[in-house]
């Protein structure tokens, strides 16, 4: 999620992350104006209450208000839902301590979450609405990780790690209150690392905060930031995961703008060190705070924190010893220029903005498997070296007036394409309404050849959703089906879809899930934050609610079989922005996958398919390797280089299938 980059009310909406304690400050302290003496009080503004969309500008398309997803009934638990290709197994609600569990404005809770988690001043001055949707943010569940059998849910409040060895029966196993948002996670064996960016963070992991500053006074920076404090605590949290069960912090590493997100990085040819490229996107802290730390413009300030990320080394047999080692200027040109890219002009309601700066990236994800990174840098999306990984280096940048704010990326799993989501509205936006445009707050993708980026298509989720439904492309993750690019992804309260971008020209959703609006009067933070698929299944964090668990079905655009081969592929450890290659074993079950893509692609004849399964249920070795010639020779005239892949790929498993 991206910045709050103004103190108003609606750029608040734009923006929810709240590590901008200007923001918050400035909501506690806004009152309705003073009425007449004689007259009666008027009931504070909702600023969260559902706004319509303006009408679609010339020349776009909205989504499909036809949809079996688009008038789903509301509720907290009991929303209507609709679902294609999707069982739902299960919603593991949120424990207590992470869970607001009040739609009372003064409820002591909310009051106090406000004061301590959030550090408002003065509560009472604040609308009862927004009181509960800022409230709810101190315990908005944020990114997952996976290792084993346990799955690691961030939160603005902590973490909490679940036994997810039968998934139809998750189980939580740990919780750890450890405020400071964003509380994304990743695990690496007995390591796990936390982001944290908001001001409420301790060093200690102490929920208690900090006192709130007092105003300023007229005439002075309404935007400078907190008091300095020499317990905060913004940067990557370290913790010993031996045992599971009580996590102990190890190391802390402060950052100049915190973490707002971070990516795991592995160097190959380093057994005994991992990277942390950590992503700021907040103001910077004060000299006075830490050390080093000032911000401003690279012509006033070359060493300023911004337009940068931060490389952390993590020894893993001494994690205390982790440091930053590098803040490469990934935005810099070859002449030096700290902030060369720009966004290019972005669009608005009303036209296109002016050129801005990029000066952070949102998130990073690694391919160490190829030897790059795709950076979605809220105004652009880069493409890096990572093969010495503590030195990242720019090869590659792309914008796009359609886009608003670069936040995640996905590669395919052979390389050639890169997935760029786009958070237009900042994630507390209603963004999938009939009148927004299907080329806004969308996915991007992009064929990669020779380092080098090419615009393909957009893919948004295509069902209308409510006005009161904050949504917009958000993080997923490739579904392992061989012989197809397939990626599962969240949408905030928009649900899950999943899409198969194989044809990065024509990509189509083949499954999705999706429940009705927490609340039909406010636009408060709800939904999907990330949805993964991992050994078998897709778990997807819930802002509001918990843990959902899913398991995909059998439609005419999936089958059984495909399925059944996705499932052919473990991981041990799995931490989304550090992709890893799938890799499928050379048995029957995959053949049988390529089997039905090219059945359904019409890339055989139907009585070549029939035999083809006929022999492989027969798991007739010695006639399977007999066709393996023939489905080459076909492989090179397919009419498409998907269908010569699997070609390809089938023949290699018949000729020595293993079990």
């Amino acid at each position: 999620m991206n910045r709050v980059h103004t103190i108003a009310f609606r750029m608040l909406l734009a923006s929810f992350v709240l590590c901008c304690y200007f923001s918050v400050r400035t909501l506690a302290q806004t009152t309705s104006p003073s009425p007449a003496p004689s007259a009666t009080p008027a009931a504070p503004a909702n600023p969260f209450a559902p706004q319509p969309a303006p009408p679609l500008p010339a020349g776009m398309t909205g989504s499909d208000v036809n949809d079996p997803r688009a008038n789903l009934s509301p509720g907290m638990y009991d929303a209507g839902e609709a679902a294609r290709g999707l069982k739902h197994l299960m919603l593991l609600k949120k424990p207590d301590a992470f869970d607001l569990g009040s739609n009372d404005p003064n409820d002591p809770k909310v009051n106090k979450t406000l004061t301590t988690v959030l550090g408002v001043g003065d509560p009472s001055k604040m609308p009862g609405a927004t009181k509960l949707v800022l409230a709810g943010l101190g315990f908005a569940n944020s990114d997952l990780a996976f290792q084993g059998k346990h799955l690691f849910l961030g939160n603005f409040y902590g973490v909490n790690i679940y036994d997810i060895s039968n998934p139809a029966k998750t189980a939580l196993l740990t919780s750890m209150i450890c405020p400071g948002g964003q509380g994304d996670v990743s695990v690496y064996k007995n390591l796990m690392f936390m982001s944290v960016e908001m001001t409420n963070g301790r060093v200690d992991c102490g929920a208690q905060g900090f006192p709130p500053s007092p105003p300023p006074a007229a005439g002075q920076n309404q935007n400078q930031p907190p008091a300095a404090q020499k317990d905060r605590f913004r940067g990557v949290r370290i913790f010993d995961i031996s045992n599971i069960k009580s996590p102990k912090q190890v190391a802390a590493v402060q950052t100049c703008r915190g973490s707002h997100t971070h990516t795991l990085v592995i160097d190959p040819n380093d057994k005994n060190n991992v990277y942390i490229y950590v992503s700021g996107t907040s103001f910077v802290r004060q000299d006075e705070e830490l050390p080093g730390c000032s911000g401003g413009k690279p012509d006033t300030n070359p060493n300023t924190a911004l337009f940068r990320i931060d490389v952390i080394k993590v020894p893993v047999a001494s994690p205390q010893d982790a440091k930053v080692v590098s803040s490469p200027r990934v935005f810099m040109d070859s002449r030096g220029v700290i902030n060369s890219l720009n966004n290019g002009g972005s669009h608005t309601l009303t036209g296109v903005s002016k050129p801005s700066d990029t000066d952070q990236c949102h998130d990073i994800t690694v391919y160490s498997a190829i030897g790059l990174a795709a950076g979605a840098c809220s105004g652009n999306g880069i493409l890096l070296d990572i093969k010495d990984p503590a030195n990242p280096k720019r090869v590659d940048a792309v914008n796009d007036v359609n886009y608003s704010y670069w936040h995640s990326a996905s590669f395919s799993n052979d390389g050639k394409k890169v997935v760029f989501t786009d958070e237009w509205g900042g994630g507390l936006g209603a963004r999938c309404r009939a009148n927004d445009p299907n080329k806004w707050g969308a996915d991007a993708i992009f064929n990669l050849k020779d380092n080098k980026l090419s615009f393909a298509s957009y893919y948004k989720l295509p069902a209308a959703q409510g006005d009161s439904e904050n949504c917009v492309a958000h993080n997923g993750s490739l579904v392992p089906v061989p012989g197809r690019d397939i990626e599962v992804q969240a949408w905030y309260q928009g649900g899950i879809s999943v899409m198969d971008f194989t044809d990065a020209d024509h990509p189509v959703e083949i499954a999705y899930y999706d429940r009705g609006p927490i609340d039909p009067k406010t636009l408060v933070l709800g939904g999907d934050w990330s949805a993964y698929w991992y050994n078998g299944q897709i778990y997807a964090s819930e802002i509001a609610r918990g843990l959902d668990v899913f398991e995909l079905t059998p439609t005419k655009d999936l089958t059984q079989n495909e399925i059944d081969a996705a499932k052919t592929f473990h991981m041990s450890e799995f931490n989304v922005q550090n992709q890893q290659k799938i890799d499928w074993p050379r048995n029957l079950i995959v053949a049988k996958a390529y089997v039905d893509q090219l059945e359904r692609s019409q890339a055989l004849p139907a009585d070549r398919i029939a035999s083809l399964r006929t022999a492989i249920q027969k798991s007739d070795t010695g006639n399977l390797k007999k066709m393996a010639p023939a489905l080459e020779k076909d492989a090179a005239t397919a009419k498409s280089a998907a269908d010569t892949n699997r070609l390809n790929a089938l023949a290699e498993i018949l000729k020595s299938p293993t079990k």
